[in-house]
This record gives structure tokens, C-alpha cells and sequence, in this order.
């Protein structure tokens, strides 16, 4: 599932495998065998980071730890320590309390919107350049003095703007970061005509649409509100045609006349809540991703028109085979999901999620909740597999108790409710990431499916994994937390070798990815900053990878941590730091300082706590 496989990954499980590796020693359970010329200490491992990073270190003290604080202790920690939470150092007398192992979301981090996105804004009809006519009117809170917000801007971020490259145009015009490159000496919006094209990303929230659903509010039929396919498009000004007459905007498409999903053999890339986002997306398909899925869009959410949520939805050019997940607990608004969604944008499937084990979607009846639910998951899968043009998938997990496997019985049953294809995940919603995935049960599974196509999910993080994985008989694999460690994995698999990458060329990966995320989150001083926040939830995850050249056996496993090491340059060393006021610190070597009042925190206690 898409919460439940990024929320694991900084989680070590007890149960390791292989334990009598050759080596200096006795490797220790759950932790990645290096080659003790690399092994290093807690304290001399960040002695180094500090000796060979004070170019600027008032700065990077002010980045990672503004209260003065040992950088050692994540913030989230100290915040339980102040609170007096579990943790804290028992009284005279009384027992020690227990500390809790980290699991979960990281809810009890603090959420701060920056207060500098507030402060002297340039009003928006000034940025798009249509000043005749402020949007706001006599009400409008934000500057129109362009002087004035000169005046404040913080300093350019580099001389070069994504945008204005790639597009011809940079829409943030004076607001962007990198506004030096295409703005004129009196300064104008420099455009370049011969390149001007509209971003390609496809599946954006029509406004008009977006009215719509906000004034139906959750009543009513989504059908009446919408206008009739063709209709739109004559009155926004389409080519005419003449042809023969057809009635497929009335008459249903019968299961048989449905678009096949025949993604046998390919490899899949999980929805990955939060981490899943379109920048992330493009780097895996450039290393090999052959099937992309949007991170888990809720259905209430959809249909009220939430621009957040609709951007969960949004597919790039690259992405050839690409769906949408869905997750929802009441086959209406499934449905009237479903419908919408087939009707106003372009995927190759529909993929449901009964996978997600966090208690917020499955106490409301979604998620997992639904393999314990069976009349209402057959009517959401029968009813979106009617209302849909395109091949109906789900994702589902062994179980919901950890010893009560319901995946053989449910799935025969799925195959007669209409799902085109099924992906297995190998763990249950109790087990979470305590132990290994159970790929002996997708085994058995895949028998309890066929003919329909069953995909395996679990630990796969080298190209090995995906050989024994495709043993047990699955149609394909799809890969979760190990495109998260390494998205290069895909290319590993496809080509059958161990690739041992340097970190210059890892920082590189990451120098794209910020790229794809100003293109896709904007170039202004909010798009900057969102996109370094999902750098940085990325670099919870990434920091876990261990170098194959550092390795006294491969592959390194899913399940095991790495101790501390230091890397063959520096570079390889601040990319392995578990800090993060050090992941802060590559952020700045790609889009520039930190504001003052910046705070990051991860989304998932398993990354804070370490």
C-alpha cells in the first residue's frame, strides 16, 4: 500500500537472514555488513562530517538546530523529552518507563507554515502580467508596488530558471528565485517566442469543473453537473468533424470491449504516499520503470474538488503506462469517483487501495478494512468496474491479523467481481515491518488467482530479490521502499548487475530531481521550498543505501540497517548521515540557504527517531 511502504523504511527488523557472513567479525542481526576499513563511531563519523563541512558553519548550525540543541538528538525526540513522554528520565523510585518502538506517521511534529510566504506578496494579476485588472479588487491584502517587493525579495538562487529554459516562459516572472535570467532591464518578463509551449503534464483540475464539484458540495450526480463529453470540447473553440455517427457516449463499453492491461514482466513502481510525487516518478522511469502509479488520492476529497488531491492525479509525458489509486470505504462514492475520474482524465487503469494499514483510512472503513468487509468491497469493485472505460486493478495485503491469511480466499472472488489484475503485498496490517514479506503465501496466491495476473510486493531491493520474486510464479513485481533507497534499482534489474554508483552521480540524480520539482511545483519562493521539502522526505529514505563498493556481501537487504561508516569521499559520508540537519545541508548545495524560520521535521516517526 502506498502510507504503509514509505512508512517502513527507516524501521529494522529483528529478523535478518543471513548471519554468519565472513568479515572481521560476527556481523550483528539486522545490520549491513561493511568492510571494517569503512566502519567507523557515532561520535568520529560526525566529528568528520563537522571537520570537512565549516566552510559555513554558522549557517548550518542556524539550518539544522536554531535552539542550540546537541545535533545529535532529533527535534521530534527532544520534543517528547520536554513533554514528558516516553522517554523521559524516571524519578527516584519509580520504574523506568518503556521507550516505544517508532512506528507511524509522525503526527506529534509540529506544523508551521512559513511565516515569510505571507509577508510581502506581490499581488497575482501583477505576476501574470494583467495589472490593468486586479483579481481582488479594493479587497486585495497583497503588494502592487513592484519596487517595494524588490526591495524585500531574498537574493536570486542561481542564474539559471527550469522554466524559462524548458518553456520559453517562466510564469512566476519578477516572484521567481532565479528571476535574474529572464527578466529585462527594466524589469520585464523576458520571453522567448520560438520556445514558448505549455507544460506537458497532463490531468491538471479544470476550474470550471472545480466550481462545479465545490457547489455540489457531496450530493447530488456527478453526471448532471458535467457537461457531455464532446459538447465541451465544440465550445472551446475544437476543429469540427464529420463522421460516422456513434453511441459510445451512451452506450457502456461491455467487459470484453474494455482496453486489456497487459503489463506482464514489467516492473511496477508502488504509489508511495508523500515520496510518490511526479518529480520522483520521472527519475524512476528514466532509470527503467516500466508501469507508474499516482500516490493514494481519497475519493471524498476528489469529488469535493481539492486542488491538493487532484494534483495526486497529475501525469507526465514520460509516464506511458500510468494509473490513479483511489481509496474510499462506501461503494457510492467510489463510484461516482470512478465515473468523474473517467470522464475528465486520461490513465491507462484505475487502481482501488485496500492495502493501507494507518489507522486514520482504516478506522473509517478503507484501506484493509475492506478484506474484512466483503459485500461492501464487491459492491465498490463491481460498481467502478461499470462505470470505468479503463481495466480495474487493486492492491490488497495478506490480511489484516498477522497469522489469518484472507488474500487465497479473496482473490478468486476479485477476479469474478471484474479486477483486470491484482497486486499482492506480503505482509499483513499487524505485521507492518516487523518481519520479512511472505513470498511463499504469494506462491499459493498466485494458483487461488489464475488466470488473472497477481503481482508480488515486498523487500525487493536488488536485482536478485526480483529473480526469486518472479520464481514464485507472479506476473510481475512491483517495487516499493527499494526504489526509495535506490531508484536505479530499476535499471539494476533490467540489467542484471550490481551498480556501483558514486555519489557524485547520486547527487546528480538528486540535482534532477530538484529540476522536475520546480518545473512541477514552481520556481517562487513557495515552489522552492516545496520542492526541498520532498527532497528532504526523500532523503530520510535515501540515506539508508549502502555503497556497493563498502559491502562485504551482497546485496545489502531491505531489512538491514547500516552501521556508521565513512564513505570513499566526503560527499559519499554526508550522503549516509541519519541527521537531519545534515540532509539540510545537501538541500542548500542545491537550491540555496534555508529561509530563517525554515523547520523540517520527517512524516514518518520511523525516520525521526533514529
Amino acid at each position: 500500500m502506498a502510507e504503509g511502504a514509505a512508512e517502513g523504511a527507516a524501521e529494522a527488523p529483528a529478523e535478518s537472514g543471513d548471519s554468519g557472513d565472513s568479515g572481521a567479525g560476527a556481523p550483528e542481526r539486522g545490520v549491513a555488513p561493511i568492510k571494517p576499513q569503512y566502519l567507523t563511531t557515532k561520535e568520529q563519523f560526525h566529528e568528520f562530517l563537522e571537520a570537512k563541512g565549516q566552510e559555513k558553519p554558522s549557517q548550518e548550525i542556524e539550518a539544522g538546530d536554531r535552539s542550540g540543541n546537541d545535533l545529535a538528538e532529533p527535534e521530534a525526540k527532544r520534543i517528547r523529552l520536554e513533554d514528558g513522554q516516553p522517554g523521559e528520565v524516571a524519578k527516584s523510585g519509580e520504574q523506568p518507563q518503556v521507550q516505544k518502538r517508532a512506528r507511524g506517521q509522525n503526527k506529534g511534529r509540529p506544523h508551521m507554515k512559513p511565516t515569510h510566504y505571507d509577508k510581502n506578496r506581490l499581488c497575482p494579476s501583477l505576476v501574470q502580467e494583467s495589472a490593468a485588472k486586479c483579481f481582488f479588487g479594493d479587497r486585495c491584502r497583497f503588494l502592487h508596488d513592484v519596487g517595494r517587493y524588490l526591495e524585500t525579495k531574498p537574493l536570486d538562487l542561481g542564474p539559471r530558471c527550469v522554466l524559462f529554459e524548458n518553456f520559453g516562459r517562466c510564469p512566476y516572472g519578477v516572484t521567481c528565485r532565479f528571476a535574474g535570467a529572464h527578466l529585462g532591464p527594466e524589469g520585464q518578463n523576458l520571453v522567448q517566442e520560438e520556445r514558448v509551449q505549455a507544460p506537458p503534464v497532463r490531468n491538471g483540475l479544470d476550474k470550471a469543473l472545480q466550481q462545479q464539484l465545490r457547489k455540489r458540495k457531496d450530493s447530488g450526480d456527478a453526471q448532471q453537473t458535467l457537461p457531455e463529453p464532446g459538447t465541451g470540447a465544440l465550445a472551446s473553440g475544437s476543429v469540427r468533424t464529420c463522421g460516422p455517427l456513434t453511441d459510445e457516449d451512451v452506450v457502456r463499453l461491455r467487459p470484453c470491449e474494455k482496453r486489456r492491461l497487459d503489463i506482464s514482466g514489467k516492473l511496477y513502481l508502488a504509489p508511495l504516499t508523500t515520496c510518490g510525487n511526479l518529480p520522483f516518478r520521472r527519475i524512476c522511469k528514466r532509470f527503467g520503470a516500466d508501469v507508474t502509479c499516482g500516490e493514494m488520492a481519497v475519493c471524498t476529497n476528489l469529488l469535493q474538488g481539492q486542488t491538493s488531491e487532484w494534483a495526486l492525479l497529475r501525469r507526465h509525458p514520460c509516464e506511458d503506462v500510468f494509473g490513479v489509486q483511489l481509496e474510499g470505504a462506501f461503494p457510492d462514492t467510489m463510484t461516482k469517483c470512478a465515473e468523474l475520474l473517467n470522464r475528465t482524465i486520461e490513465v491507462d487503469f484505475v487502481d482501488i487501495n485496500v492495502g493501507c494499514p494507518i489507522d486514520l483510512v482504516y478506522k473509517k472503513g478503507g484501506g484493509c478494512a475492506l478484506m474484512n468487509r466483503a459485500a461492501k468491497f464487491q459492491q465498490i469493485v463491481r460498481g467502478m468496474n461499470q462505470v470505468l472505460d479503463v481495466p480495474l486493478t487493486v492492491k490488497i495485503r495478506t490480511g489484516v491479523q498477522e497469522r489469518m491469511n484472507l488474500a487465497h480466499r479473496l482473490l478468486p472472488e476479485l477476479r469474478d467481481w471484474g479486477a483486470a489484475l491484482v497486486t499482492l503485498h506480503g505482509r499483513s496490517r499487524e505485521q507492518r515491518y516487523t518481519k520479512l514479506a511472505d513470498w511463499e503465501y504469494i506462491a499459493q496466491c498466485v494458483t487461488a488467482a489464475s488466470p488473472m495476473p497477481l503481482f508480488g510486493n515486498g523487500d525487493i531491493l536488488s536485482y536478485e530479490d526480483a529473480n526469486r520474486a518472479m520464481q514464485t510464479g507472479v506476473a510481475g513485481v512491483m517495487v516499493a521502499r527499494g526504489a526509495l533507497l535506490k531508484p536505479w534499482l530499476f535499471t539494476e534489474i533490467k540489467e542484471q548487475r550490481h551498480w556501483d554508483i558514486s555519489s557524485s552521480e547520486r547527487l546528480a540524480i538528486l540535482q534532477d530531481f530538484t529540476h522536475y520539482g520546480l518545473e512541477h511545483w514552481g520556481s517562487d519562493t513557495q515552489g522552492v521550498e516545496k520542492t526541498r521539502r520532498f527532497l528532504l522526505e526523500w532523503l530520510s529514505f535515501l540515506c539508508r543505501y549502502v555503497p556497493v563498493g563498502l559491502l562485504e556481501r551482497l546485496p545489502q537487504r531491505i531489512n538491514e540497517r547500516p552501521p556508521y561508516y565513512l564513505g570513499r569521499d566526503y560527499l559519499e559520508t554526508l550522503m549516509a548521515s541519519q541527521r537531519a540537519a545534515d540532509w539540510i545541508r545537501i538541500s542548500e548545495m542545491l537550491l540555496g540557504p534555508v529561509p530563517p524560520d525554515f523547520v523540517f521535521l520527517p512524516k514518518h516517526k520511523a525516520n525521526a527517531y533514529k
